[in-house]
């Protein structure tokens, strides 16, 4: 066993014998503290987290599993300092229950060591740090998203099937970028023309396209999420690289970045777990609800965000409220009873998804507006690569 994860089970062992983990008459109310992105470069994707989030407690009558919910959000500001702050303050102060959300992974490195010593559930609704996902998984922590290298591991699988060669990686310079190009580089075989990663906070591109272009590479594989996306694009289609070298990128396009990027983000070729075309009662409603409510289209994030409301709703169900045991509550939501928008969901051992994986293409659409087109199933039911090294069974 290795230090942290003995000292975890050290916490829990305590947290049990003052009576934080044990059973007790059902609770009255379910409190979630949840961490947001909601300013800065993050806020593009936090947002739809959060709305999808509030669309799922929506649609249950602002009640989880039959609790009424109390949920306390702050802005992490895309700060692992200020994550950290908050997430003493809902464990000391407020007592929650269940700390949600993190959507960033540097965020959420920041944080996990503490909540999980705590006791408390952790549920990301974005996040998927690769540490996390291996020796340092906990059964009190879930995901709603993917393990982060996952939808790289998809364009890997994808460009490797099509015989690219001479690929040019991107990435900004945090956990998250460095999962994203591992994973890519798990599955794609071919030659690399070069890897560059930029700071986290960078939004001119100039050196760095002026770079890629005398590399001369076939493709470009790129991952820059949120506002950090919208500036690569525009800058790559400006300098009138588009039409000389293709672009596929993951976590970089999609509906929150797409109406910024406008023209610039055509035929770029992306991954994703879900489509507003899925055919599934789940999809249907959700995405006429979230369109109705917000007047914009639903993005893979506000699905994930939607999919944490019912995770906890499936949870607290499972243990007819009694939440207070909190290692029930966990193999309760370990079950993960629920329809999810995106079709079949179900946990490793890990708590990380097992899913599907598609290609997809940034068409004109039939309005003339830029849109996502669903495509090909890339991998099929796919499982991360560090859940072998996680001990839980």
């Amino acid at each position: 066993m290795s230090r942290i994860q003995n000292s975890l089970a050290m916490a829990a062992a305590a947290a049990a014998a003052f009576g934080l983990a044990g059973p007790a008459s059902g609770a009255d109310k379910i409190k979630i503290g949840y961490i947001g992105s909601l300013s800065g470069s993050a806020a593009v994707f936090g947002t739809q987290l959060l709305n999808g989030f509030n669309l799922g407690l929506e649609h249950m009558g602002g009640k989880l599993g039959g609790l009424p919910a109390e949920v306390l959000v702050e802005d992490d500001q895309f700060k692992p300092d200020v994550a950290r702050q908050i997430a003493d303050k809902f464990i000391e102060s407020d007592r929650v229950d269940v700390i949600a959300g993190v959507p960033a992974s540097n965020v959420m490195m920041a944080v996990y060591a503490t909540v999980i010593k705590s006791g408390t559930i952790l549920i990301s609704s974005n996040s998927g740090p690769s540490p996390i996902a291996g020796e340092q998984c906990s059964s009190h922590f879930f995901t709603t998203s993917w393990q982060g290298d996952n939808f790289a591991e998809a364009m890997g699988a994808h460009l490797q099937a099509k015989g690219l060669q001479n690929v040019y990686l991107m990435a900004p310079n945090y956990q998250a970028g460095k999962d994203v190009l591992a994973g890519f580089k798990r599955y794609f075989k071919g030659s690399i023309a070069g890897e560059i990663y930029t700071p986290l906070t960078q939004l001119d591109y100039a050196a760095e396209l002026a770079q890629l272009r005398a590399a001369k590479p076939s493709a470009v594989f790129a991952f820059f999420p949120g506002g950090l996306g919208i500036q690569f694009v525009q800058q790559y289609a400006q300098a009138g690289l588009k039409a000389q070298v293709p672009l596929y990128a993951s976590y970089t396009v999609d509906n929150t970045t797409l109406p910024a990027m406008g023209e610039a983000a055509l035929d770029i070729v992306t991954t994703t777990f879900w489509n507003a075309s899925i055919d599934n009662p789940a999809n249907k409603k959700f995405v006429a609800a979230y369109r109705a409510k917000y007047n914009a289209e639903p993005a893979e994030y506000a699905v994930q965000g939607y999919d944490t409301a019912q995770l906890i709703d499936s949870g607290v169900r499972g243990v007819k409220s009694k939440i207070e045991d909190r290692d029930a509550f966990a193999a309760a939501l370990a079950k993960a009873d629920f329809q999810s928008p995106r079709g079949k969901f179900r946990y490793n051992n890990n708590h990380f998804p097992i899913q599907d994986f598609f290609a997809a293409q940034i068409v004109r659409g039939a309005g003339g507006k830029p849109e996502v087109k669903l495509g090909e199933a890339v991998l099929r039911d796919h499982k991360d690569a560090y859940a072998e090294k996680c001990p839980l069974k």
